[in-house]
This record gives C-alpha cells, sequence and structure tokens, in this order.
C-alpha cells in the first residue's frame, strides 16, 4: 500500500509540474499578455486558456493511466504540449479577436484546443 502511496504523489506531482511548466510556455507563447487581461475581466482570453489547459490535461491523464513509466508519462506530456501550442500557432489569426474579449473566437479556439486534446488522449491508447 505505501508503493502504491508513494507513486500516486510521484506521478502527481509530475503531472501538476508539467501542467505548470505547459501553462507559463503557452502564456509566453500567446501574442498577448494573459494573465494581464484576466486580471483585468476578460473572459475571452480566460477561456481560450482554460481550452488549453484541458486540451493539456485530458492527454496528460491518459497519459498517466496508459504509460509504464514516469519518464513514459513525462515524454507524452511533452508531446501533448507541443501538440496544443501547434494548436495555437494554427488559430493565431484569432488571436487579437480573443484578445479584444470576443467570445466567438474564443470558443471556437477553446473547442479545438479540447477536442485536439481529446483525440490527442484517444491516440495515446492505441
Amino acid at each position: 500500500m505505501l508503493n502504491a502511496i508513494l507513486s500516486f504523489l510521484e506521478y502527481l506531482g509530475v503531472a501538476i509540474a508539467l501542467l505548470l511548466v505547459f501553462t507559463v510556455i503557452y502564456a509566453r507563447a500567446t501574442p498577448y499578455r494573459e494573465f494581464a487581461l484576466i486580471e483585468h475581466d476578460n473572459s475571452a482570453v480566460a477561456l481560450v486558456l482554460a481550452g488549453a489547459v484541458l486540451g493539456f490535461t485530458i492527454p496528460l491523464a491518459a497519459a498517466i493511466y496508459y504509460t509504464r513509466s514516469l519518464v513514459e508519462m513525462i515524454v507524452w506530456g511533452a508531446i501533448t504540449g507541443v501538440v496544443q501550442l501547434l494548436v495555437l500557432l494554427l488559430l493565431r489569426k484569432q488571436a487579437r479577436r480573443v484578445e479584444e474579449g470576443h467570445m466567438a473566437s474564443a470558443i471556437m479556439v477553446a473547442s479545438f484546443s479540447v477536442a485536439i486534446g481529446l483525440l490527442n488522449a484517444v491516440s495515446i491508447s492505441s
């Protein structure tokens, strides 16, 4: 039982660290100041960030479930982060509209982030 608890803490700690690293990298990759805009109640920016976080976390959860080692989970976590950054790059045209608070653009970007994250998660199980 102690080994299971230690393994749980190890995976949880690494997963949280990966999530924090991803969030920082993602926020720096956007062409606007993510957290400053969120502090000023820009819901569109908050929604896009939420979509990216979910799009990253869902496949990370799959990686925890399907991989056989912590190192393998970390590799899949890195791949997952790259995939989410590619989504951001592909939808970069929407950045100005999101920064201006346009919810339609934010919903579209967030939806693609989550959708790609779900596809990523299912692909890990193959």
